[in-house]
């Protein structure tokens, strides 16, 4: 998956935006006002930060060597993806679409996209 292919995808999520809110650097996701996905735009190598739940978060980090710790973000509830290091498409757009509905489901329920 490359950056058109992130951004395409993270945009057909319901009410999904994109934004620049630290600078042209980092392009960032969200649903509701809220970060789902952001991707460093300065590096030849595609890495994105991505929400997930602490334990899975955990597990993810023990079984691949292309998840890391979030990268500037809070460690127990971010990874960060290298979405070049060889995981496959399917479980990219899963790990993409665990951090949508995370913060789905933290939103208020007035600002939740329909059937979430």
């Amino acid at each position: 998956m490359d950056l058109v292919d992130l951004r395409n995808y993270c945009l057909s999520k319901s009410l999904a935006e994109e934004d620049f809110p630290f600078g042209p650097e980092t392009l960032v996701f969200k649903v509701g006002g809220r970060m789902f996905a952001l991707a460093s735009l300065d590096t030849d190598h595609l890495t994105v930060n991505l929400k997930c739940d602490p334990e899975r978060a955990a597990q993810l980090r023990a079984s691949f060597v292309s998840i890391q710790p979030g990268y500037h973000m809070n460690k127990t509830h971010w990874n960060t993806v290298d979405f070049e290091g060889g995981l496959a498409p399917a479980m990219l757009r899963e790990l993409i679409d665990h951090s949508y509905d995370l913060v789905c489901a933290s939103l208020p329920k007035k600002l939740r996209p329909d059937g979430l």
